[in-house]
């Protein structure tokens, strides 16, 4: 087995892929610092999983918290992982398509390029999962971001952004009455609050997917895949199809969306294998 870690800031996510190339259940374990939150993670999966240290053959690291990772995990053959090439090998590994652009959606957020055998990062943007955070600490006092998407099923986000078909009467080239205009264009201090609930996380949303497209501008690329956290929301079917309609493009949610990352770090290892690799730990 290959056990593939992602290590954030708080945050680990750990999955093994079999010698038969299934993945064993993910899991993610959140605490107070990095390492705790990698050993937590390591710990509890094998312990819930039933696997044994001599059932593992590799442990691949990646994500930002995995400066912290200076030694052989309990003395297991140990890697780091770029974390651009987790991200691109996890989310093309249930999308059977050469070419795409993989939109990780953490904290901030990502743009990674696939084409064929080459992976690249093209780039990114402070718009993300802390967006969000922030924007719900300011505006709701709400510090739960599931909790928050909850409470913003109940709300209409039409009613807080500004639309097309507010500030014209037909619609415009390309842009239909019901796009947006301005996000939280129309909010106002009287704004009810799961309306406001749902105008932050559509500005989030929306803003992603609108940046990834407009990274894809003269590639041909049509096909982008959300990884992440975020891909959780269940808001982010809505906004993307939207999208799609918009842009004439093709928004893919893989299974295991949030743990690409550390899936990706395995099969770095599964397709490298045999292949002159980095320099491994040494105890």
């Amino acid at each position: 087995m290959v056990i593939g870690i992602d290590v954030g800031g708080s945050t680990t996510k750990i999955v093994g892929i079999d010698e038969n190339n299934q993945i064993i259940q993910p899991m993610f374990i959140t605490a107070a610092d990095p390492v705790t939150s990698l050993f937590g993670a390591f710990g509890k999966y094998l312990h819930d999983n039933n696997i044994k240290l001599e059932d593992i053959e590799q442990v691949m690291v990646t994500g930002v918290g995995s400066a912290f990772v200076t030694t052989p995990i309990y003395n297991l053959p140990t890697q780091m992982v770029d974390e651009f090439t987790a991200d691109g090998l996890g989310a093309r590994h249930y999308i059977g398509i050469d070419k795409l652009i993989v939109v990780s959606m953490g904290t901030g957020t990502t743009f990674v390029k696939i084409d064929h055998d080459e992976i690249k990062h093209i780039g990114g943007m402070g718009i993300g999962g802390g967006t969000l955070q922030g924007l719900s600490n300011l505006l709701l006092k709400a510090h739960d971001i599931s909790q928050v998407a909850e409470f913003a099923l109940q709300g209409d986000h039409t009613k807080v952004d500004l639309l097309i078909g507010d500030v014209c009467k037909s619609d415009l080239p390309g842009l239909p009455l019901h796009a947006t205009a301005s996000l939280l264009g129309k909010a106002h201090s009287d704004s009810s609050k799961v309306d406001i609930a749902a105008g932050i996380i559509v500005t989030v949303l929306q803003t992603i997917g609108s940046g990834a497209v407009l990274c894809s501008l003269n590639s041909g690329i049509k096909d982008f895949v959300m990884i992440g956290n975020l891909t959780r929301m269940p808001q982010c079917k809505d906004v993307f199809n939207e999208l799609e309609g918009l842009y004439g493009v093709r928004f893919h949610i893989p299974p295991y969306a949030e743990y690409s990352t550390a899936i990706g770090a395995a099969l770095t290892y599964l397709k490298n294998k045999g292949k002159k690799m980095p320099k491994q730990f040494v105890g």
